[in-house]
């Protein structure tokens, strides 16, 4: 069977479900996962953008190890040289500036990149001046090209937008479907889309943007200051919180294209697809902003909450019945095994996979649970005495809890899933034991996946 995988960066799980959080409007992902069996418990692995797509084309976790890197250092393994050797031609498609930085386009048969994401400057336009789009203190600091922050240089190098689909996700999305109209006679295919939105800056069209927020008059908030969420009024949280929700309503809508053609070619008959993202991203859930702290006025460390680690992952395939939910903790490196169980192959990796497939569970069968923890996490080596300071800490999550070892203070916590979902109530005074156990799971996970003594040592602190 062909094998469409698309990947749309910092995409929050409860853009799809539990709306009461994030009420975006997604008709054509809706749409689709009532073809598709969702997983409601897919946690991210390793953080953040390069750490995750290195899990999910492995089949390894690689926080204990290694960061972001390229490809290349990490692992052997790589799904498109995987399905290469049992017949499958591969493109990759992505408008993510750091998947060719990091080797992820070698192995592939053919790979393109649409530039000028984010900081990405492919080319300068010095006979035209960039304009101030977002006050400094509002947005994450640190200086870029020639002192301009982020959101200043994003509009600058795409020419101060026009139209809809001078954006990324439209000439993305146009591109794959080119892509499958010159190639869907071809059997089988590997095709990865990867979107970079709705990752920052959030610059949607502005008539969408008022649909969430149709009252607000500053200066627009499309990019998150990575850092405290009250160094932002109000008015400015709500609005970037808008910005957010109208991009990843773009997302969906030119997704929606793709499954559209999908559909036009004929392809659901021997074909599985893959919707899911990397993350999701602070809104001002934990007084923040963003994923990770890089702003000089947070002195804070910031755990892998729920809005950060939970998954959206849908996927239909011949033979699955659409429309529903399977409950088991899964994380990215089980990702590969199952898409190979589901096309009938069976491969040989250079590196043995940490994953396992959960295709059973998705044909609706019986299967013991793959894990009872899933630990989201980014490549973390500290001293035991040295502070936390602003790194980025891991959270474990089971089916009931969410147990952080360093909160942002460096003391532990425990917030009870099914009541709290996004984490907000910290339970740890009334639950010791539990976060005792969680704890010892943690450790017990590190040392029987042999991670290096460094990794251990950094999280053992209780």
């Amino acid at each position: 069977m062909n094998i469409i995988l698309i990947v749309s960066d910092t995409f929050r799980y409860d853009n799809l479900f539990d709306r009461a959080a994030m009420p975006v409007r997604t008709p054509c992902l809706d749409a689709f996962s009532q073809r598709a069996v969702s997983a409601s418990r897919m946690w991210n692995s390793s953080f953040p953008t390069i750490p995750h797509r290195t899990d999910l084309t492995t089949g390894r976790y690689g926080w204990p190890w290694y960061g972001w890197q390229s490809r290349l250092a990490s692992s052997p393994n790589h799904l498109p040289e995987i399905l290469g050797r049992a017949g499958y031609v591969s493109q990759l498609l992505c408008d993510c500036p750091h998947l060719l930085r990091a080797d992820f386009d070698k192995g592939f048969h053919a790979a393109q990149c649409l530039r000028g994401q984010e900081a990405d400057l492919p080319m300068l336009r010095m006979n035209h001046p960039i304009r101030s789009v977002m006050p400094p203190e509002k947005t994450r600091t640190g200086h870029h090209f020639q002192g301009h922050n982020l959101p200043d240089l994003a509009r600058w190098t795409n020419r101060y937008w026009r139209g809809e689909e001078d954006r990324f996700p439209p000439r993305t999305a146009r591109l794959v479907v080119e892509w499958l109209e010159e190639n869907y006679r071809y059997d089988p295919f590997f095709l990865w889309v990867d979107f970079f939105d709705p990752h920052e800056p959030w610059d949607p069209p502005e008539y969408m943007v008022r649909r969430y927020d149709p009252d607000y008059t500053g200066a627009p908030m499309i990019h998150p200051n990575y850092g405290r969420a009250d160094d932002l009024e109000p008015a400015e949280l709500q609005n970037l919180r808008a910005h957010y929700a109208a991009e990843a309503e773009l997302v969906d809508r030119w997704v929606g294209r793709i499954l559209q053609k999908i559909d036009d070619l004929g392809l659901w008959q021997n074909s599985i697809v893959v919707f899911t993202t990397d993350h999701g991203i602070s809104l001002g859930e934990h007084n923040r902003t963003g994923k990770a702290n890089i702003n000089d006025r947070d002195d804070r460390a910031w755990p892998v909450y729920p809005e950060i680690a939970h998954l959206p992952f849908l996927i239909a395939a011949p033979g699955l019945a659409g429309g529903r939910q399977v409950d088991a903790l899964l994380q990215p490196p089980d990702i590969l095994p199952t898409v190979a169980d589901l096309a009938g192959l069976h491969p040989e990796t250079p590196e043995p996979l940490h994953g396992r497939s959960f295709a059973p569970l998705l044909r609706g069968q019986a299967q013991a649970p793959l894990r009872d923890v899933a630990i989201s996490a980014s490549f973390l080596r500290r001293r035991p005495d040295e502070p936390v300071g602003t790194v980025v800490t891991p959270a474990l999550y089971t089916q009931e809890w969410c147990y952080v070892p360093l909160g942002p203070r460096g003391r532990r916590e425990l917030y009870r899933l099914a009541d709290d979902p996004l984490g907000e109530t910290n339970v740890v005074a009334d639950h010791g034991r539990v976060a005792d156990d969680l704890h010892a799971r943690l450790i017990g996970w590190l040392r029987q996946m042999d991670a290096p003594a460094e990794a251990v040592a950094a999280l053992d602190v209780t």
